[in-house]
C-alpha cells in the first residue's frame, strides 16, 4: 500500500511541476536549492580583472519592484566578502550584503570548487 501512495504521489508532482510555468518551476528548484543549501562564489570583473569575491552563497535573487511583479535591473545577496581571493573564509573575513547590475557587470556565479 505504501509504495502504490509513493508512485502516485511521486507522478502527482510530475504533472504538477509539468504544468507550472517556466519561472514557477524555477521559484520551485529555488526554494529546494535554499533548502539544501549550497556553496555558491561569485566573481567580480573590472577590465578583465577579478576585483572582488564573494563566497558562501546560497542564491543571488533578482530584486523585484515595489509595484509588483516587473524585475530591477540588478542582483542581490549575502556571502563571505573572500579579500585574498582564495575561496577559502579566513579570519576578519565577513558576511556581507551585495548587489551588482545586470547590465554593466562582469561577473560570474558558480559552485565552490574546494566546498
Amino acid at each position: 500500500m505504501n509504495r502504490i501512495l509513493i508512485i502516485f504521489l511521486a507522478i502527482a508532482a510530475y504533472f504538477i511541476a509539468a504544468g507550472c510555468t517556466q519561472e514557477a518551476q524555477n521559484k520551485i528548484g529555488r526554494a529546494v536549492q535554499n533548502y539544501t543549501g549550497t556553496d555558491g562564489v561569485l566573481d567580480v570583473y573590472a577590465g578583465g580583472v577579478l576585483v572582488k569575491r564573494f563566497i558562501k552563497i546560497d542564491k543571488i535573487s533578482t530584486a523585484a519592484s515595489t509595484s509588483g511583479s516587473v524585475a530591477r535591473p540588478y542582483r542581490y545577496g549575502y556571502g563571505i566578502l573572500d579579500e585574498n581571493q582564495n575561496l577559502v573564509k579566513d579570519l576578519g573575513e565577513k558576511k556581507v550584503y551585495f548587489e551588482f547590475s545586470d547590465y554593466s557587470t562582469s561577473y560570474i556565479f558558480y559552485e565552490n570548487p574546494r566546498g
